[in-house]
This record gives structure tokens, sequence and C-alpha cells, in this order.
């Protein structure tokens, strides 16, 4: 990735998010960095692969990425996609489903679709096997309704994935991590910025809400800010039969 497009990233990320609705401040944010969206990200939203990877997108399944924005995250099971009966990438920016449809078009998946759709009211013809968010939670104004609405669509058994952003209480758990009162305060802010929402609530929701199959708390550098790693987890959990 060149310097020329890192620094028209780092410009959209540096500048006031303006819209009156949700769907006007993402397409506000996205619609100039689409092109370099996804190489950018790559150095910045760890663990996505891993977690994906980790996810039974067995034959037949039905897959849904609420907020998957490009399609990128396909990639990290490309080698799958073809087996499932559906993929679908739910998302309210159309500038980065645009880059999504190109890349399905391009790699011939009939059974992959990009919907522009808000992730807490989309609804699927039938009940879906999977349902992965990638970094998108922090970002909605309200990632709760998302985390029920991505349960209410699941088939009994079937699985949600998360990797997000994260911070964590101040008096965590005993068998979780505690982040300094410099993390904790400094993230937040920092992201904020751009209206990313780091929280401790998300991770608590989600084990309150789903049975947990695997959890890794984790922290990854951010491009151009020699400021510490920014903390991320890696969430995957069952809906009850």
């Amino acid at each position: 990735m060149t310097l020329a497009a890192d620094l028209r990233v780092l410009f959209h990320l540096a500048k006031p998010v303006r819209g009156d609705t949700h769907e006007q401040r993402l397409e506000n944010f996205y619609a100039g960095q689409a092109g370099h969206y996804d190489q950018f990200r790559r150095r910045l939203l760890h663990g996505r692969e891993e977690m994906y990877r980790s996810l039974p997108l067995t034959e037949g399944a039905d897959w849904v990425d609420m907020g998957g924005g490009t399609g990128a995250n396909l990639n990290c099971v490309a080698e799958k996609i073809t087996e499932l009966r559906s993929a679908t990438i739910v998302d309210l920016s159309p500038s980065l489903l645009r880059i999504a449809q190109d890349r399905i078009t391009a790699r011939r998946w009939k059974n992959v679709h990009a919907v522009e759709a808000d992730a807490t009211s989309w609804l699927p013809d039938h009940p879906v096997d999977v349902v992965t968010f990638s970094y998108s939670l922090t970002m909605m104004p309200d990632p709760l309704a998302a985390i029920d609405h991505a349960i209410s669509i699941l088939k009994p058994g079937g699985t949600i994935g998360v990797v997000d952003f994260y911070v964590s209480a101040k008096f965590p758990r005993q068998d979780m991590q505690k982040h300094s009162a410099w993390t904790r305060h400094f993230w937040p802010l920092w992201f904020g910025m751009d209206n990313v929402f780091l929280t401790p609530h998300l991770l608590s929701y989600l084990q309150r809400k789903l049975s947990v199959v695997s959890l890794h708390e984790s922290a990854g550098r951010v491009p151009y800010v020699p400021l510490g790693k920014v903390p991320y987890f890696r969430f995957v959990g069952l809906k009850e039969e």
C-alpha cells in the first residue's frame, strides 16, 4: 500500500464525520476511502482470519456477515464459500457494498449476496446457521439490539462469531483481562472521534446471551499511532437448543 493511499485513509479517519442519520454518517466516513479500505484495515483489524476460520461453515450452511462492508471477510474462508448454501453480506454503506459486489462478481460466487440493510432489522428468508460481526458492533448505534437480532435469526444451536475492539471493566471477572486506566480511557476517546465506541459491555453481553465456545483477548498495533496496542477480542458462542 502506498503512502498516498495511507494518507487518504488517515485523512478520512481524522476528519469530522457528518450526517443526520447513522446511514449518512457511515457513507460520509467510508465513501472517500472505500477503494483503500481493505488494505489499511488489514493492519488495523486483528484476529479476523482466526475468528472466521474457527467457525462451523459446513457444507449447506447459511451464513450472514453483519456489517460485512466490502466482503473482504469472505477471503478468510474463500475455500469454503462454494460449499455453503448461502452467504449474505449486510451493510449500510453503498460505497463498501459496491466493492463487495465487484468481489462477488470477480470470484463468480453465485451463492453470495450483498444487501444494503440494517443489522438490527434485516430478515433472511429462513433461520441461518452462522452470524458474524467483524469490527462492526462498535460502529452500531445499538449493538446490543444487533446481537439480540442476530440470535433471533439463528437456528437453535446456531453460531455467532465476533471480533472487535473493546476495553475491560474497571473490575473485570478474575478470569478476564484487566486493562490499565490509560487503556480504558485513551482508546475509547481516540476511536470515539470516528464513532467507534469501545466498551466492556459487548463482551459481557455476549457471554450472558450465548454458550461460550471460545474467547480470546489480545491487543494489536494501530498504524501510525505509536501509543501502545488497542485491545480486541475474538468470541464464538452458540444459541441454546
